[in-house]
C-alpha cells in the first residue's frame, strides 16, 4: 500500500480554512493511506477525542505551532520511515516545506506542497522570498488556489519549480450546500421571511468587507426599501462593525447572527437572495484574499454572488455568470450590483443555476481529492 505522511501545522480541530481543507482531503484518501504528523494545537481532551474519530494515524507534535526545527524534521524522518511512507504532503508549503531536503534523504520518493494565500504575500518580501525559493526546488509539486495565487508564487519559486505547479484548490460539498438547506426556517427564526435578504457569510476582519455592505445600505434600501443584510460570522471587527450601522442609520436593516456552527452555515447560505463579500486587499498586498472559497458554496446553495476584487476572489465567479466582481472599496458599484439583482429574480435565478452546475463540474471535493492521489502516487 502506498502511503503518506502528512507534515501539518494546520490541522482540525483547531479551526481555520487551511484546516478544513487539509482534513477534506485527508479523509477522501484510500483508506490506509495516510498518516498525519501535526501540532497539538492546545492541550485537553478535545484534541485527543478528535484523533480517535479520524480514520488514519495522528501523531501530535508536543508544540502547538509546528516549524521545520531540526527537531520537528528528525521527528518527521523517524516518523517517515516507522509508518513506511513513501510520499510526504505538507498541509502548508511555507514554511514546512524546508523540511523536503531531509524527508527526501529519509526516504520518501514523492514530496507536495500545499499553497494558499500566505504564500502569495511571502513573495512579495526578500526574505520570504528566498525561503519560498529553496521549497520549490525541494519539492516535486506545489500545489496552487487559482490564477492569482499561481502568478505570485510562481515569480517567487523559480521557472522550473514554477513548471511543475498544479491547481488544487479546496472543494465545496454539494451535497450539504444546496437550495434545499434549510434557508427558509433560518429567516423564520430571525424574522425575515417577508424580505429581501442579502446574506454575508464570514470571519468579521477589515479585508472581509462587511462594511463596505453597512455602507452601501442607505443606497440599496433607496431602491429596495424592505431589504436586509444578514452578516453571519464573529471576529474582531463586529464592535466596529456595529458602530458603522448606527452612524449609518441601517439599524433595522442589518442583523448581525454572530458565529454559527458549521452544521448550520449552508441553512444560512440558504436564507439569502445575493450572496455577497466586497473583499479587498490590504497591507500593500500582504493581506489578501487566496480564493474565497464562500462564493463557492454559495453557489452551490443556489445564490448569484457578488464578489470583490482582492486576491483570487475573482477565481471563484464567473463574471456576469454566477456572479459579479465588483472593486472591493466600492460602495457605489456594490450597491449597484445587488440592487440588480434583488430586483430581477429570473437574473438571480439564472446565476444561481449556473453556479450550482459550475460547482458541480469543476469544485467537488471528491473530484478534487482523486486528483491529490494521482499527485501523491505520481513517479
Amino acid at each position: 500500500m502506498h502511503k503518506t505522511l502528512i507534515v501539518t501545522n494546520d490541522f482540525p480541530p483547531r479551526p481555520g480554512g487551511i484546516q478544513a481543507f487539509v482534513h477534506n482531503m485527508a479523509i477522501r484518501q484510500p483508506a490506509g493511506s495516510i498518516v498525519v504528523y501535526a501540532s497539538t494545537w492546545r492541550d485537553g481532551t478535545e484534541v485527543a477525542e478528535f484523533d480517535a474519530e479520524q480514520p488514519f494515524p495522528v501523531i501530535r507534535d508536543r508544540t502547538k505551532v509546528m516549524v521545520p526545527t531540526p527537531r520537528v524534521t528528525r521527528r518527521a524522518a523517524e516518523i517517515l520511515k516507522a509508518e513506511g511512507c513513501s510520499s510526504v504532503w505538507f498541509g502548508a508549503a511555507a514554511p514546512l516545506g524546508l523540511m523536503a531536503p531531509t524527508l527526501r534523504r529519509a526516504g520518501a520518493g514523492r514530496l507536495l506542497g500545499m499553497t494558499h494565500g500566505h504564500e502569495a504575500a511571502w513573495a512579495q518580501l526578500p526574505v520570504s522570498r528566498q525561503l519560498l525559493r529553496r521549497i520549490g526546488a525541494g519539492t516535486d509539486t506545489l500545489t496552487y488556489l487559482g490564477e492569482y495565487t499561481r502568478s505570485r508564487i510562481a515569480s517567487a519559486v523559480g521557472p522550473q519549480a514554477a513548471r511543475r505547479m498544479v491547481q488544487l484548490p479546496p472543494g465545496v460539498d454539494e451535497r450539504t450546500f444546496r437550495p434545499d438547506s434549510g434557508g427558509d426556517a433560518v429567516r423564520a427564526r430571525l424574522g425575515l421571511t417577508d424580505r429581501p435578504v442579502v446574506v454575508c457569510v464570514s470571519r468579521l476582519v477589515p479585508r472581509k468587507g462587511q462594511d463596505t455592505l453597512i455602507a452601501a445600505m442607505p443606497q440599496i434600501l433607496a431602491e429596495v426599501p424592505d431589504a436586509v443584510l444578514l452578516i453571519v460570522g464573529g471576529g474582531p471587527y463586529r464592535a466596529d462593525l456595529e458602530k458603522l450601522v448606527d452612524a449609518t442609520g441601517v439599524r433595522g436593516s442589518v442583523v448581525f447572527t454572530g458565529s454559527v456552527p458549521w452544521e448550520e452555515l449552508p441553512a444560512h447560505y440558504g436564507a439569502g437572495d445575493v450572496f455577497a463579500m466586497p473583499c479587498r486587499t490590504r497591507r500593500g498586498g500582504l493581506d489578501v484574499e487566496g480564493l474565497g472559497i464562500v462564493y463557492l458554496e454559495a453557489s452551490a446553495t443556489g445564490l448569484p454572488v457578488v464578489a470583490g476584487d482582492s486576491g483570487g476572489a475573482p477565481d471563484a465567479v464567473l463574471e456576469g455568470e454566477t456572479g459579479f466582481v465588483v472593486p472591493g472599496t466600492s460602495t457605489e458599484a456594490t450597491a449597484e450590483r445587488i440592487v440588480r439583482l434583488l430586483r430581477d429574480p429570473e437574473l438571480r435565478a439564472r446565476m444561481g443555476e449556473a453556479g450550482r452546475r459550475w460547482v458541480d463540474r469543476s469544485w467537488r471535493w471528491d473530484m478534487l481529492a482523486e486528483r491529490l492521489t494521482s499527485l501523491l502516487a505520481a513517479d
